[in-house]
This record gives C-alpha cells, sequence and structure tokens, in this order.
C-alpha cells in the first residue's frame, strides 16, 4: 500500500515543479490526489466531462468541490458527443484540453495516475497486435512532450492497493461503471486478463516492467539527439537498425503515434511523409524529423541547405520556423 513518503522519496522534485493532475474522481486519480496533499506536492486538478454516464455531472461536481475545499484550481470542460472511436477520439479531445491548459498557466507536469494493472493492460493490447520491446513497456514514470513532462508516480502500484489506500484512510471516489463494458478494448483485456493476472502474479509482473524498462533504456542508447528547435530532431543513429525505434520514441514526444504499418514503411525507405503531417528522412548517419511543409523557398537557402546535406523535405520547415540550417552543423 502507498505509503506518506513514497511520493517524497520518488518524485521529490515534484515539490518545486507547477503540477497539474489529470483528475477523474475514480479510484487511480483521487488516490493520487490525497497522496500529493500528504506529500504537501502543489498542484491544481483538470476533469473531463464526457456525460456519458450517469455520475459523469456529479463527478465533476466532486472534482470541484475539492479543488474548493483545498483551495486548489480546478480546470474542467464538457466533452463533445463523439458518435464512433470513442476511445480515440476522447483521447485526443483530452490531450488537447490538458496541453491547452499547461501552456496557458504555465504548468512544468501533467501528472497521471496510471498504476500497475494499466501498464499490464497496455503490453497485453500491444502484444496482440506486434510489438517490440518499447512499445510493450509503453507507459513511463517520467516522460518528455513537447512543453512539459508527464509524471507516473503510480506505476509501481496496483489497483487492489490503491483502493486498500483510500478505505484505509476514508477518502472519498467513485466508480466508473463504463470500465466493465468490455466493448471498449481496454476494458475487455482488463476484464478477462490484466486483473486476474495482476491479483495471482502482482509482484513478478511489478519485476518483469523494472526489467523490461532497464532494456528499453539499453534500446535507446543506440542513438542519441543532437538537435531539437521548436519541432525540427535530428538524431544520430549508432547503428541503422536504430532507425524505427528511434523515428517511433521521437514522434511519440512530439504527439504523434506511429502506426504497425508506418514503422514498417520507416524502415523500408530513407526518405517519407508520415501520416501527411510528419516528414521523416535519413542523410548518413542522421534521422531528420520535422512538420511537413511545402513553403516556397528562396534560391538561396535551398542551397544552403544543399551544401550542408539537410533533408529536402526538411528544408521547408526550417525555412517557416526560421531556424537557420548552419545552426544544426555545430551539433553535428
Amino acid at each position: 500500500m502507498p505509503n506518506k513518503s513514497f511520493l517524497i522519496s520518488h518524485f521529490s522534485f515534484l515539490i518545486d515543479k507547477k503540477n497539474l493532475l489529470a483528475f477523474s474522481a475514480g479510484i487511480d486519480s483521487s488516490a493520487l490526489f490525497f497522496l500529493l496533499l500528504e506529500n504537501n506536492v502543489p498542484f491544481d486538478i483538470a476533469i473531463v466531462n464526457y456525460g456519458t454516464r450517469e455520475n459523469s455531472d456529479k463527478e465533476e461536481a466532486h472534482a470541484k468541490a475539492l479543488a474548493d475545499k483545498y483551495k486548489l484550481v480546478c480546470h474542467s470542460i464538457k466533452a463533445p458527443s463523439f458518435t464512433s472511436h470513442f476511445e480515440a477520439n476522447a483521447r485526443k479531445f483530452r490531450y488537447a484540453f490538458f496541453d491547452r491548459i499547461i501552456e496557458q498557466h504555465r504548468y512544468d507536469t501533467l501528472l497521471m495516475a496510471h498504476q500497475l494493472n494499466d501498464q499490464l493492460e497496455w503490453l497485453l493490447m500491444r502484444l496482440t497486435k506486434g510489438a517490440g520491446v518499447c512499445e510493450l513497456v509503453g507507459l513511463e514514470p517520467v516522460s518528455q512532450r513537447k512543453n512539459y513532462t508527464i509524471v507516473r508516480p503510480l506505476l509501481s502500484h496496483t489497483k487492489e492497493e490503491l483502493l486498500d489506500y483510500l478505505h484505509t484512510h476514508g477518502h472519498p471516489y467513485f466508480v466508473d461503471e463504463s470500465n466493465r463494458d468490455e466493448r471498449y478494448e481496454r476494458n475487455y483485456f482488463r476484464q478477462r486478463f490484466a486483473d486476474p493476472l495482476i491479483t495471482r502474479y502482482h509482484k513478478g509482473i511489478r519485476r518483469s516492467f523494472d526489467y523490461l524498462r532497464h532494456d528499453k533504456r539499453k534500446i535507446q542508447e543506440a542513438f542519441e539527439v543532437l538537435f531539437s528547435d521548436k519541432e525540427l530532431r535530428v538524431i544520430r543513429l549508432h547503428t541503422p537498425s536504430a532507425k524505427v525505434k528511434a523515428a517511433d520514441l521521437t514522434l511519440k514526444k512530439l504527439g504523434y503515434l506511429l502506426s504497425a504499418s508506418q514503422r514498417e514503411e520507416i524502415r523500408q525507405k530513407n526518405s517519407l511523409v508520415i501520416g501527411g503531417k510528419w516528414a521523416v528522412a535519413i542523410q548518413e548517419e542522421k534521422l531528420y524529423i520535422a512538420p511537413y511543409r511545402t513553403t516556397d523557398m528562396p534560391k538561396p537557402f535551398k542551397e544552403q541547405c544543399r551544401i550542408l546535406k539537410i533533408p529536402a523535405k526538411i528544408r521547408a520547415y526550417l525555412f517557416e520556423a526560421n531556424i537557420s540550417p548552419s545552426s544544426i552543423l555545430p551539433h553535428s
């Protein structure tokens, strides 16, 4: 069961940050809410009301009441009605909401209450679709997005441990009844596989994720970021086989998730556009990633890019973002 000191010992850096907690009023985020309070970590909360359940409005009201009680700011929004692909559309809407709040109010971190059950659900879902080590691990305790850091303090704790913590301290929470609806893929994996496995083998599963994260870090040593400015990334590949992994992880940090077919396309080609949005190109041992643009450029600028061997698909973004081609050279 999480104790009062576990956040301080593992995430003491949060004390000096401006933190935003993604709150749902459910078991996981409620446990993290009260653990943050106990550890004197400063934070505000953000909640999305999808309006799909009987308790949706009650949960939003509960979040606002908690924020008022503990003198926190509560950011809330009502989502539109999604007629198809609810999980994907809800996720996209949720992160757009978080991104906007973080930019407007200058938060440093987004705190998320994912726990060990969530980690196993992700692994099992990716396992059935075909994935490597980095994709199987999925959730990280700390990961970097474009303008902020995502921190998941509860990844080594099971849902049962969090529930025990809430009951022991008499903290309020809501139960999302839609989590049992197996029409949603994640719920199917949760009910049929993840929860039963965690119940019987949580200690071994916890250790396995520690080992997998260690292996993931070793894989990532096969490349390094040489240059980063706005949404341009230049990455040195220490081995050609690192190309797909480097592109996948870099685009994920930039907010774009590759499909299996897109990863295969990157494997086969040295210059391409992904999803009509991202240019991915190899020049010698360097991987270039930038938003794909088709802006007209003056001849001297194009000639400078040619001399510096900057891939053609990357040049228009450099020009549009006012990034000097020569500024990349000292980092190479």
